[in-house]
């Protein structure tokens, strides 16, 4: 049986890899959903009937910074990050098919579960938490990513589901309450901060399941469901290497 996690270990692992590669993180973030952003909204106003293109670019977009993040995570697990972006877009790049299509699965299972009864719904959230971290690192098939995911959360849900939970109400809460104060300020404010708010938390959720991953992965070692124990995180800070 895999060991259990540390909720309060997951979130804080999360954070300071945040705070610590925050000059990678935010500019690409930036980079990436602005160019994204923007074409879709040329998209949509050269022709209603692109508004599909424009939503598949953006799913790109975000898949794409997803699988990036989780590169990062993998690389900083030794205590300093020694790939440029370059790299880390370059190791993403042959399992983005992959991921699309797990993030679509996983999307479109949910749904169901969600439209149901709800419960299901955030079963199936739960237990397919770390897939994109399985596609990015272990290279399997789709379908056999949700299952490794559900594999490696097994013995786990409440702790994983707790760090899900967690960072919605967290998240939800601060973003929510900058956005009626911003929007007070005027609507120009109010798009300015939604922009930045959008790219300030767009890698907290890639983190947080690259995160869960490696300490899931390490569970099952010490729990003896695998043969050997992975490296475990180093307590930081993570030193960024050149640009």
């Amino acid at each position: 049986m895999n060991g259990k996690i540390d909720v309060g270990a997951v979130l804080r692992r999360t954070f300071q890899i945040y705070v610590d590669q925050a000059p990678v993180l935010m500019p690409t973030a930036a980079v990436v959903f602005v160019i994204s952003g923007v074409f879709g909204i040329l998209l949509v106003v050269a022709s209603p009937a692109l508004a599909i293109l424009a939503l598949i670019v953006s799913l790109v977009a975000t898949i794409l910074y997803t699988g990036m993040i989780v590169e990062l995570v993998a690389d900083v697990r030794d205590g300093k990050r020694d790939a440029t972006v370059g790299q880390l877009l370059r190791a993403v790049s042959p399992v983005l098919g992959q991921l699309i299509l797990v993030a679509i699965l996983a999307a479109v299972g949910e749904a169901i579960g969600f439209v149901l009864l709800i419960v299901p719904g955030l079963i199936l959230l739960t237990i397919w938490a770390v897939a994109a971290p399985v596609v990015v690192l272990e290279h399997p098939g789709a379908m056999r990513a949700l299952g490794r995911s559900r594999e490696l959360v097994r013995g786990n849900g409440w702790q994983v589901f707790g760090v899900i939970l967690l960072l919605v109400i967290g998240i939800g809460v601060v973003t929510e309450a900058l956005y009626v104060l911003a929007n007070a300020a005027g609507t120009t404010v109010g798009l300015i901060v939604r922009v930045v708010l959008g790219i300030l938390t767009a890698p907290i959720s890639a983190l947080a399941a690259a995160v869960l991953y490696f300490e899931l992965r390490d569970s099952a070692h010490a729990g003896g469901d695998l043969p050997e124990r992975a490296d475990s995180f180093q307590t930081g800070p993570f030193p960024p290497a050149a640009p």
